[in-house]
């Protein structure tokens, strides 16, 4: 597929706004440092922070991600208008389901994101410098990421986080195999709630690596505190890559969260299997069906899981109704402008490097760098 790329700058906003929300990390219980082989079970989180040489105080561990899970889901089933949040639909199958998901004709932001940092990588090298400490926040299968690492100028040290212990040994693995030189801890962990980002570990910056979309996945305000804790924790000189969607376009946007082959529909019907299998719970899969819009109002696709019938569930001991075509929401994948990120990421305490955009889908990776104000 032939690819137009665009380089532009974007203007950012002349004042920063404070922004409500001043919690730091938080640790979950069961943070771990993950190898090619297994990790150690229940290590403490201070322990795997200090494992990739984490430093700052850490806060009092929060719940366990099997209780994090049971809230969340008890919660959000209580909910006039039911949701659940979507990570939790990253258990081991779901993980596979979405890298399948990574290479259907319909996911346009994998293919973009590809081709951008192709070409861009060489120019985010150049801003980042050498003996760089590159941080993945939500590394996944880290497909991309040999890519940005190749292009770097010696790169100190690589640590992946990612919740999934058997996709961070895989991709760890395969990244040793292809940079023997480059020091590689995984940090088995949730990136929003670490206490603090692993320390530099040669005299260039930290440049956290962000790929995917993922961003739009938090609510604004969420994912504006997420970016301003980051620019915190990472400190004077740091940059972010980070990819957003900026696609406006239905008749690309809907095919990508509703594929033709099914996947997507797997992928988010999966979750109620998980509540089934860890909650106790009684869902009939095939009594609900996948559905995907897009909201121009709101500027994001969201999925839902829609009640084919009336039905009623339990999940630990507690009943839910479902009227026929209720719906959970699961996802939403907010799609915001590019000046509209910007500002929202200048705000949080980071400015505008390089901005990147693929000319057919508006998929784009912004260089942000710790500001002043930060």
């Amino acid at each position: 597929m032939h690819t137009a790329l665009e380089r532009a700058a974007v203007p950012a906003r002349a004042a920063r706004a404070p922004h409500p929300r001043r919690a730091g990390f938080a640790v979950p219980a069961g943070s771990t440092p993950a190898t090619s082989g297994a990790s150690p079970a229940g290590a403490a989180p201070a322990a795997a922070l200090a494992a990739a040489g984490a430093t700052g105080s850490t806060a009092t561990p929060a719940p366990s991600l099997a209780a994090q899970f049971a809230h969340d889901v008890l919660a959000g089933l209580a909910r006039r208008r039911r949701s659940l949040p979507c990570r939790w639909l990253y258990d081991e199958r779901g993980s596979a389901l979405f890298e399948q998901i990574l290479g259907l004709p319909e996911y346009y932001p994998a293919e973009a994101e590809r081709a951008i940092l192709q070409q861009a990588a060489e120019a985010i090298a150049l801003a980042a410098g050498p003996h760089a400490t590159v941080i993945e926040l939500g590394s996944g299968s880290a497909c991309k990421t040999p890519l940005l690492l190749g292009a770097l100028d010696r790169p100190a040290a690589y640590v992946p986080v990612d919740l999934g212990e058997a996709v961070l040994a895989a991709s760890a693995a395969q990244l040793a195999a292809r940079f023997p030189g480059l020091p590689i801890t995984p940090l088995q962990a949730d990136f929003t709630r670490l206490a603090a980002l692993p320390r530099r570990q040669g005299a260039g910056p930290r440049l956290l690596f962000f790929a995917g979309c993922t961003i739009g996945n938090f609510e604004p305000d969420d994912a504006e505190a997420l970016l301003q804790r980051l620019a915190r924790a990472a400190g004077e000189g740091a940059l972010l890559v980070v990819g957003v969607d900026h696609t406006r376009d239905p008749a690309l946007l809907v095919p990508a969260y509703d594929d033709s082959a099914g996947i997507t529909a797997a992928f988010n019907l999966n979750l109620l299997v998980r509540i089934n299998r860890e909650l106790q719970g009684t869902f009939d899969p095939a009594a609900f069906r996948h559905f995907a819009q897009y909201d121009p109002t709101e500027q994001r696709v969201e999925m839902h899981l829609l009640s084919r019938r009336s039905q009623r569930v339990s999940v630990l001991g507690r009943e839910f109704h479902f009227a026929a075509g209720e719906a959970i929401h699961t996802e939403s994948a907010y799609k915001p402008s590019p000046f509209r990120f910007v500002a929202m990421a200048h705000r949080a305490g980071w400015k505008q490097k390089q901005l990147w955009v693929h000319g057919r889908s508006r998929f784009a990776v912004h260089v942000l760098q710790v500001a002043p104000w930060a």
